[in-house]
């Protein structure tokens, strides 16, 4: 149920950036494509739309994505999005296999970089 929540929370905070943030506009830029992250057993799944700058979310997934990050499960996914050292958890899941990347890698590095934009600002 967490894991379920943080993806639909993920879908609204990127879809609020894509229309309030320029950076994160600017990372969007001339990308059109659809990403999923989902659990290994199907049982968790979101989608993600990436057109025109702008980004949308489904639940349940996609036909064909551009990449998928698959997390062994709901509890695992959820650790591994909130993690501290996000970067170190996902290397630990691709080496340990509790993730798998479907399609380009590269993009799963540009998704990991969006992230950064949604992080809450500091106040002064």
């Amino acid at each position: 149920m967490k894991f379920r929540f943080l993806l639909w929370m993920l879908g609204r905070l990127m879809n609020k950036a894509s229309h309030t943030n320029p950076e994160f506009q600017q990372q969007l830029a001339e990308k059109d494509l659809v990403f999923q992250l989902h659990t290994l057993d199907g049982r968790v799944a979101r989608h993600f739309i990436v057109k025109d700058q702008r980004i949308t979310s489904k639940r349940g997934p996609a036909t064909q994505p551009a990449f998928a990050l698959g997390f062994r499960d709901a509890a695992y996914g959820f650790a591994t999005l909130t993690a501290k050292n996000k970067q170190l958890a996902f290397m630990k899941g691709i080496q340990d296999k509790d993730i798998q990347i479907q399609g380009n890698p590269m993009l799963v590095m540009w998704f990991q970089g969006l992230t950064k934009y949604l992080k809450p600002k500091k106040k002064a």
